[in-house]
């Protein structure tokens, strides 16, 4: 007879449990930071720059479905925040670099310019932290989940 391990195989893994707290915060956090940021400098002045605020305003939008894929957990939101963080990651790079090759394209700064200066260098920081945790609460094989219960 197979013993029960009292958890529910089919129900969603919890994502944004344990360490996964700490990037739900900061994902949280940055969605906010991003949003208010973009709202604002559109508001206020959108001609000055309007591929910095239109970045900042992705960025927020990326931020907000990432913190929603790990709190909702399961494999198709692990799934999707990886792509998310993987592009996060890639805009990040594209948009740092270009940032500091190209100072006259952003007449003002983005939440990505300058790889994240802004903001401590979280936000080349933080994708690779999700996907490293996204990785490793990724499915396992089912012999795998015989040997851990």
């Amino acid at each position: 007879m197979a013993e029960s391990t009292g958890r529910d195989e089919s129900a969603p893994k919890k994502l944004g449990s344990g360490p996964g707290r700490v990037l739900v915060w900061f994902y949280g956090v940055f969605t906010v930071a991003a949003a208010s940021r973009s709202i604002v400098q559109m508001i206020q002045d959108f001609g000055k720059a309007p591929l910095a605020y239109v970045l900042s305003a992705v960025a927020a939008v990326v931020y907000a479905f990432i913190t929603y894929s790990l709190v909702r957990g399961g494999e198709g939101f692990r799934r999707a925040a990886l792509v998310c963080c993987a592009a996060e990651l890639v805009f990040v790079l594209t948009v740092g670099t270009w940032t500091l090759a190209d100072k006259s394209a952003f007449p003002d700064a983005t939440v990505w310019s300058d790889y994240g200066v802004g903001y401590l260098f979280i936000p080349v920081i933080l994708p690779v932290l999700g996907m490293l945790w996204l990785r490793r609460n990724g499915t396992r094989a089912p012999e795998q989940q015989d040997a851990s219960a």
